[in-house]
């Protein structure tokens, strides 16, 4: 009960208001259902459709039509119009989204936080006042100890894997009933079997660092520009973005960069622009991750989740882990991955030793090295077009109609 409590003081004056959005759904959902009562909830974050939630819904709308199911974005997101020429959708995070949450039989999200109000949510759903049906496709592969998705945390009722290592790591280490984490594979996953590669493309994708903080609203944005400059974080990535040595290189080998900062860091993207030709800093409203990736030949990140996709579809990349110990200590525990051992490429710590593997990489036209091939064949246990499948099946098999 104190932790309940203490998680209640966290609620923020505009998140009781969807409290009394709750509150009015209540009624009409348990009506709502009575109608639609093998109804299927699908999101990701609200903002974009174009993670795991969105490619299962598409998948459904195409090989099952007659399975009832709806996608919930926002009202002003880029890829609404996208989704609409799919099939249903609702505005994210709105008192219809309310009612459709409330009244689905299953709930499927890419997301932790994927339903109407995350902290409102949180408090009804952990701690029993709600007992609904949620499936968690995931947003990427579990490489590390995340505290926020154990058992304990979430109460999903379905939590998807990909990989061997990583369903036996969440199996044993996150405290889910048996049968709750299933091994699946990320739905995503089927797009990149068919791409075109853009030869001598570089793609730079750190992820974030919590410790740096992820209000994007903050009062004080000029304190909060002013922090993030003053951050080890955006010195390194900055310096390795603008480097002299990475102009030479691109200049001499004909290539191109295309960095795209975390969505975290989306709001201080202009920090990172240059005039150099061979640079395009990625923003979010106009370029698609998973075609980013699609289109370029080699990769060069640190911790993200999105070095499994690279990796998938067998090209070579760089870990830039100047900050090792940090991350590990305040971001994300230590897991059963070692980026040495398990690594899809070679881990460096500077930006010179970085630079110059990816100038040896580039003179050499990007080929993936057999190690690291011969890594790909031991990690990726499925390797096929049929993700989708597996997880509409699943859910299907675990979610009778009612």
């Amino acid at each position: 009960m104190k932790r309940f409590f203490e998680k209640l003081s966290g609620v923020k004056p505009r998140d009781y208001f969807h409290i009394l959005l709750f509150l009015l759904a209540l009624p009409i959902a348990a009506v709502y259902r009575l109608f639609r009562r093998d109804l299927w909830l699908v999101c990701d974050n609200g903002a974009e459709a174009a993670d795991n939630g969105y490619h299962l819904f598409e998948y459904i709308t195409r090989e099952h039509p007659e399975q009832d199911c709806v996608y919930a974005v926002n009202k002003d997101s880029r890829d609404r119009e996208k989704v609409e020429r799919l099939g249903k959708t609702v505005a994210y995070g709105t008192f219809c989204h309310w009612i459709l949450y409330l009244a689905a039989n299953v709930n499927i999200s890419s997301q932790k936080g994927g339903k109407p109000n995350f902290a409102v949510c949180y408090l009804l759903e952990v701690y029993g006042i709600l007992k609904n049906r949620r499936v968690f496709l995931q947003h990427g592969v579990i490489l590390t100890d995340i505290e926020f998705l154990y058992y304990e945390n979430t109460k999903m009722d379905m939590f998807v894997t990909s990989t061997y290592r990583e369903w036996e790591y969440v199996n044993s280490h996150y405290g889910y009933p048996e049968g709750t984490v299933q091994l699946l594979g990320l739905a995503r996953w089927d797009k990149l079997h068919e791409f075109d590669t853009v030869p001598k493309q570089i793609l730079i994708m750190p992820t974030w660092r919590d410790w740096l903080g992820t209000n994007a609203l903050a009062k004080d944005r000029e304190k909060d520009r002013k922090n993030f400059t003053q951050s080890e974080y955006f010195k390194r990535w900055n310096a390795v973005v603008k480097s002299e040595r990475l102009k030479e290189i691109c200049e001499r080998w004909g290539c191109t960069v295309m960095f795209c900062p975390h969505r975290d860091t989306q709001r201080f993207i202009d920090l990172f622009e240059t005039d150099d030709p061979y640079l395009t800093v990625c923003d979010y409203d106009h370029f698609n991750v998973q075609e980013l990736m699609k289109s370029s030949a080699f990769m060069i990140t640190d911790f993200s989740s999105v070095q499994i996709d690279f990796a998938y579809m067998k090209k070579p990349l760089a870990y830039f882990h100047f900050d090792y110990d940090a991350y590990t200590e305040r971001h994300y525990h230590k897991g059963y991955y070692d980026y040495e051992k398990d690594g899809f490429g070679p881990v460096f710590h500077t930006e010179d030793e970085l630079l110059g593997y990816v100038e040896q990489a580039a003179s050499g036209g990007f080929v993936n090295d057999e190690k690291y091939l011969e890594r790909h064949k031991a990690f990726f246990t499925l390797c096929d077009k049929d993700n989708c499948k597996r997880n509409y099946e699943a859910i299907r098999e675990r979610y009778p109609r009612r």
